[in-house]
């Protein structure tokens, strides 16, 4: 295709990128003081959790629940005893959720709304996407009430496909912005992944306690062409592969006691093994090579994911510099954390008309990717 049609082409364009979190900001090293008080743990396990926490890669991280931040005696969602027993009920915790998540990701969309100079009135469609709560009416119909959206804004609600899912809406704002291209979609991931914490005498709870965190990221997406689109991020291509051979490797599922995730440490392994194929595919198809690619939003599903991602690829560790500072700032935030990566490539003043790669991980297990350029 001559260059003239190619940036004359229209494309989907992520105009803006905004993030919010909750006001708790936790240390990794009073989470794990946080772990250490709890009774109702193996002493052999015990003895773990230190190296666990100070291996994460992880410096703090955010939640919606001041407890993490207090001793027992002052507890105000959990019950007053290092038992954390009786454990509060999925009510309780959806019900925090129900406060807590609509004004998360009010804050954000308020601030991406600013940032794009985009009017309420402009906004054509809404996506939320979340997997650690639910009710009805929804943070879609909410936000739209809370922002002053129109009333016929069309809604789309995306919900427990855990971290990969912010592709999903992704994708469904692309496909938007190609059948109406004066769209304007306003796409929204919040979780509040702290409020499942669980006490399970298992290495595997452990883990999962000393990843997660709380957090929304809020983005602006319409139809453009390239050349109105400097330092902007343009979608260009999407990849999905799901290893059927894995379902079991990481589970999602509601009990009484709120969601409990199931992560089995083979997950690193199965991720690195199938990125290669995984990405020659997706470059091939847009007659890309390795090289041609310059930048990488990888979702931090744990330092290990990183790690292994760095040997499988054959790339340095500075190039996954923005994928180790929101893991080290913030932990693993499910959905929103690939897109807090991206704000922070768009905020880069070096990779105005390059190409990178955006990956994150989920269920399933569930590869999804989504090749970027950015407006030079």
């Amino acid at each position: 295709m001559p260059e003239n049609e190619y940036s004359r082409r229209q494309c989907t364009i992520i105009d803006s990128i905004e993030t919010a979190n909750p006001r708790f900001a936790v240390t990794q090293a009073d989470a794990c003081d946080f772990m250490l008080r709890t009774k109702g743990l193996s002493e052999s396990l015990r003895k773990r959790i230190p190296q666990i926490y100070e291996r994460s890669a992880i410096d703090r991280r955010f939640s919606c629940l001041e407890d993490y931040t207090r001793t027992p005696d002052l507890f105000e969602f959990y019950p007053n005893t290092s038992l954390l027993h009786p454990a509060p009920s999925t009510g309780t915790r959806n019900e925090v959720y129900r406060q807590e998540s609509i004004a998360l990701a009010e804050e954000a969309a308020r601030a991406c709304l600013v940032q794009s100079k985009t009017s309420a009135n402009d906004i054509t469609h809404i996506i939320v996407v979340s997997c650690t709560g639910f009710f009805a009416p929804g943070i879609d119909i909410l936000l739209i009430n809370r922002l002053g959206l129109p009333a016929n804004t069309q809604r789309t609600v995306i919900g427990f496909m855990g971290c990969y899912a912010a592709f999903n809406g992704l994708k469904a704002a692309d496909a938007i912005c190609k059948s109406t291209p004066d769209a304007r979609v306003l796409l929204v991931c919040v979780e509040l992944c702290t409020l499942h914490f669980q006490i399970e005498d298992t290495l595997e709870s452990v883990i999962v306690n000393a990843l997660f965190s709380d957090g929304c990221a809020a983005c602006l997406l319409k139809a453009g062409g390239r050349t109105e689109s400097p330092g902007k991020l343009i979608i260009r291509d999407f990849e999905c592969h799901l290893d059927s051979h894995s379902l079991d490797a990481m589970s999602w599922t509601i009990g009484d006691t709120g969601f409990k995730m199931g992560l089995s440490p083979k997950v690193p392994d199965i991720i690195s093994s199938a990125l290669p194929s995984f990405v020659a595919t997706l470059a091939n198809r847009n007659s890309l090579s390795r090289e041609d690619i310059f930048f990488w939003a990888v979702h931090p599903g744990g330092r290990q994911v990183l790690d292994r991602t760095v040997v499988a690829m054959d790339i340095g560790p500075e190039v996954l510099e923005e994928s180790y500072s929101i893991l080290r700032e913030y932990g693993n935030m499910s959905s929103p954390t690939v897109l807090f990566i991206l704000k922070r490539i768009m905020e880069r003043s070096d990779t105005k008309g390059s190409q990178g790669l955006a990956l994150a991980f989920g269920p399933g297990l569930t590869i999804e990717g989504c090749l970027l350029e950015v407006g030079g």
